[in-house]
């Protein structure tokens, strides 16, 4: 591994590394979205959704897709959006891109009323929701609408505990990088998302932009490889120390990859054609290399996973065959992979 992560090297037993990715977008906003729904030019339901609708919630007090800072272009809310699968299913966000998440909060978790009068108003206004429903018979934004006010309710109790860091021990925060300057904003996030995980959350997804290194990579890059090092180290030892990591798949990845040769004196153009990403934990094997690109790093080799494939390995990690995870929608069925994707069996533990 790249001296740039010394401290992500120490769980290398633990990754399995896919080097053969591809795509077919060398574009930002059209790779980011087919990365997170498997369209690039159409409304569809995000991974995160997908997974909500197959497995359902584990803690119904608690959203069960949850996106901290999501990125803000590249195809915006569609990345973590339900489309046509019920809004039950889409993601919650959690802070802002480039905003630090140590201020980030959500809304409205504070009651205004006692209990008795929030439950009362509550009951009052879902009342108004299924008299409308009642007459529309079959209508997706009052059936989220519903849904999500129950959840708000539930969430005012629970959701403010698991976004507390404070209730963490020092020692878990240092593992974490929290309180340091390179990396205290994405160790914070990924604590955050440990404890998600932890209290239920079925679906955790992380941001951390700025890696379209065009130009000072020498200068880029180790920055945000110091940022993103430390926490990603804690949050895989902090898993498998609490027996969570064989059962919870973690996931780093881009879009797309980077050109061997330079683009100016020191920068990288996009390329599709080969990239590296690891998983770990969820059925994973560890310590495990799929495939390769050439010598020069520019093309994917044997074995080359397409991004369709790539959603199918993870369905079929978290239990499901992306074949028979489907919704009936406009007439016909969809699935999260269209008419695509294998399985990549070699990495499976």
């Amino acid at each position: 591994m790249s001296e740039l992560f010394p401290e992500l090297a120490k769980s290398a037993d633990d990754l399995c590394f896919l080097h053969g990715m591809q795509t077919d977008l060398p574009a930002h906003p059209q790779a980011y979205l087919k990365m997170h729904t498997g369209s690039s030019q159409f409304v569809r339901p995000s991974l995160g959704a997908w997974t909500h609708y197959g497995l359902g919630s584990m803690n119904e007090n608690l959203p069960g897709f949850i996106t901290i800072t999501p990125a803000s272009g590249f195809g915006g809310a569609q990345n973590y959006g339900s489309a046509f699968l019920p809004a039950l299913h889409q993601g919650t966000r959690i802070g802002a891109e480039k905003r630090p998440i140590a201020n980030a909060e959500m809304a409205n978790l504070k009651p205004k009323l006692n209990a008795s009068a929030q439950r009362a108003e509550l009951d009052f206004i879902q009342a108004l929701n299924r008299g409308k429903l009642a007459r529309e018979q079959n209508d997706p934004q009052v059936e989220g609408l519903i849904e999500s006010f129950e959840l708000a309710y539930k969430m005012q109790g629970e959701m403010p505990v698991v976004m507390d860091l404070n209730q963490e021990s020092e020692a878990t925060k240092q593992l974490y990088g929290v309180g340091e300057a390179a990396s205290d904003d994405f160790g914070r996030k990924c604590l955050l998302a440990r404890r998600m995980v932890e209290a239920g959350v079925r679906f955790v997804e992380i941001n951390h932009g700025d890696w379209d290194h065009h130009a000072g990579l020498g200068t880029k890059l180790p920055e945000n490889c110091a940022a993103v090092d430390k926490p990603l180290r804690g949050l895989l030892a902090d898993l498998k120390s609490r027996g969570l990591l064989k059962d919870t798949l973690v996931i780093w990845s881009g879009e797309f990859g980077r050109t061997p040769h330079a683009e100016g004196q020191d920068g990288r153009d996009h390329n599709v054609k080969a990239f590296t990403m690891w998983m770990a934990g969820g059925g994973v094997k560890g310590g495990f290399s799929h495939v390769s690109s050439d010598d020069y790093g520019y093309e994917a080799m044997d074995g080359k996973v397409s991004v369709h494939d790539w959603h199918a390995t993870i369905l079929h990690l978290l239990g499901m065959d992306h074949e028979k995870l489907t919704y009936r929608h406009a007439g016909r069925d969809f699935r999260l992979t269209d008419i695509h994707g294998n399985v990549v069996k070699e990495i499976l533990a």
